[in-house]
């Protein structure tokens, strides 16, 4: 019988703008501080707000002049070096009560913790272990945490976004029987997370409004419009997850490929696409050059410095490929999940658990003729990029303004002799 997991999920309550009140000596639940560039006027994106704040309706992301004029408040810049250090100040408290293999930091104030082998350790259940870690964060650093517990890492972490704060001592724990009761109801989509606008839309279009209409949807029809990734999300909306802390440690460690670039300007939804779709290209031509194919295609987004934040998501494929247009395809589907719309600095992709071919890929849709030809075209095109440079061929869309290949391939050496 498989053994039932305890999961941990722990979000620093309002982290910016608490680390600021901390700093001052105040209280983030008193205190009306918002942390923004001020030097970019009203039209300046808050951070973070303090809880005080977010009672009078204020949302964290948020634009100066959107707040209500009858609301006074304190305005200080963001110190990213220091949220840096609480951060980790707070990580050093989640290793004193779990070894580094059990550990995952989601982002700059989360992390998950999977303490099933700590239960019997420590002599509590998993509550009263998240109750504790709690308190120390609380009096080592002074920052609120909450706190999702779930029997995966999907259950712990959609409890901790839709019940903790609400929750007596900031912690809630789901069951997978409470998912018909507290998981089902989610509606609009987009508050579930692993749910981004663009991909609600697109459920939307589909008569799915709740995440019971996406549960109760034919898995088969989901998998047709979205690949792996539809089954992924039927999965999560029956509370699915196999999920293990210690595969990303394992992740880190296998043959990838990766890219990532850095942008000169904020970029948004369409010229992303474009950057991802350059990107693509040049991984595709590494795998083909090297003779790969991958069944893990990973995609990172880091917003501009002033947002702070970013995410980077992987999803698993049933057939290795080296195919562009489905990594492409993958790579946007990512994307239009997980994407919220703000400015993006930084773009990084990734393919791994590589494997030699063992023969030609096909699918329904496509026949050997059409995918030799493919086949063909792209060595042909290898070709004469290896002799004459990388820039000898190009696509429409790289003579865009936005599009940055032609630069990169300058710098990286156009042209092999």
């Amino acid at each position: 019988m498989k053994k039932e997991r305890h999961f941990l999920c722990i979000d620093l309550k309002s982290f910016f703008a608490s680390v600021e009140c901390v700093n001052r000596g105040l209280n983030p639940f008193t205190t009306p501080l918002v942390v923004a560039n001020k030097k970019q006027g009203s039209g300046a994106i808050t951070l973070a707000v303090t809880p005080y704040l977010k009672k009078k309706g204020i949302k964290g992301r948020t634009r100066l002049y959107e707040i209500p004029k009858n609301i006074s408040y304190i305005a200080v810049n963001p110190r990213m070096k220091l949220y840096l250090e609480k951060s980790k100040e707070v990580v050093s408290i989640y290793l004193d009560y779990v070894a580094k293999e059990d550990l995952h930091i989601y982002s700059i104030d989360e992390c998950f913790l999977d303490v099933t082998d700590y239960l019997h350790l420590y002599k509590k259940n998993d509550y009263e272990l998240a109750l504790d870690i709690l308190k120390n964060i609380q009096k080592k650093t002074g920052l609120t945490a909450t706190c999702g517990i779930g029997p995966n890492m999907l259950l712990a972490k959609v409890s901790m976004d839709m019940d903790a704060k609400h929750s007596p001592n900031c912690i809630s724990k789901w069951t997978m029987e409470d998912i018909p009761s507290k998981l089902w109801p989610i509606t609009p989509l987009s508050k579930m997370w692993g749910i981004g606008e663009r991909m609600e839309i697109r459920l939307n279009a589909l008569g799915i409004f709740s995440i019971q209409d996406l549960a109760l949807y034919d898995q088969n029809k989901l998998k047709e419009k979205f690949g792996v990734m539809g089954l992924e999300l039927w999965n999560h909306a029956n509370g699915m997850d196999s999920s293990c802390i210690r595969d990303f440690e394992n992740k880190k460690q296998e043959k990838s490929f990766s890219h990532s670039q850095v942008l000169f300007k904020d970029y948004y939804y369409e010229n992303t696409k474009l950057i991802i779709e350059e990107m693509v290209e040049v991984l595709s031509s590494r795998l083909r050059e090297n003779n790969y194919e991958t069944s893990s295609i990973g995609l990172g987004i880091q917003y501009s410095k002033t947002i702070g934040d970013g995410f980077y998501h992987h999803t698993k494929l049933e057939i290795a490929t080296m195919k562009e247009q489905i990594i492409q395809e993958t790579c946007f589907l990512l994307f239009d999940r997980y994407y919220e719309n703000l400015p993006v600095r930084k773009v990084s992709i990734s393919l791994g658990n590589l494997s030699k071919p063992l023969g030609m890929q096909l699918n329904l849709f496509e026949s050997y003729e059409e995918s030799k030809r493919q086949q063909n075209r792209n060595k042909a095109i290898d070709e004469v990029k290896l002799k004459f440079g990388k820039n000898s061929l190009l696509k429409a869309v790289n003579l865009l303004e936005d599009s940055t290949i032609i630069e990169r391939n300058k710098k990286i050496g156009g042209h092999h002799e």
